[in-house]
């Protein structure tokens, strides 16, 4: 490497230094505190596991996910189950589990073999289970109206108009 271009490479590596300097004290330096994680739970630990294991049972990760991660081999575009209890009251779940054909309390554009299987067969201290943990799910007051947005356009397809409700 001859003697000019040492000096235009170490003008370069300077200058990159002072960019890099720059953008990392704006990012430091933010005024807007973090929020933190929207998605937070009121489950006491044995019904978090009474429901973990029923999540896992009925291979309900293989179409949903939770706490915003979803698995990498996961085509199936269902709602995640972040923030439930935010959008949905205890009874309302618990008629949801208990329902012959779910599809008809919360109508999907779904193919038939995504849908939501019925659990109405399965024994009511599950659908308890699965109902009352569903409904301690919560999200951030913050976070809410942009989560209500995405579940909507997921659900219907259709843009999300905001409500003063």
């Amino acid at each position: 490497m001859r003697k000019g271009e040492k000096v235009i490479l170490g003008i370069m590596a300077v200058g990159v230094l002072i960019l890099g300097g720059i953008k990392v004290k704006g990012i430091v330096s933010q005024d807007e505190a973090d929020p933190g994680i929207p998605f937070f739970s009121t489950a006491d630990t044995e019904l978090t596991n009474k429901a973990a294991k029923l999540l896992h049972d009925h291979k309900c990760k293989s179409c949903h996910f939770l706490w915003g991660t979803r698995e990498l081999t996961q085509a199936v575009p269902a709602p995640p189950l972040d923030g439930e209890g935010s959008f949905r009251s205890r009874e309302w779940l618990y008629n949801y589990f208990s329902a012959k054909v779910p599809q008809d309390i919360l109508p999907t554009r779904l193919k038939v073999q995504y849908r939501q299987p019925s659990f109405a067969d399965l024994p009511e201290e599950d659908r308890n289970v699965l109902a009352d943990y569903m409904s301690s799910l919560k999200v951030e007051e913050w976070y809410f109206e942009e989560t209500k947005k995405r579940r909507y356009e997921k659900l219907t397809g259709k843009d999300y108009v905001k409500t003063d409700e």
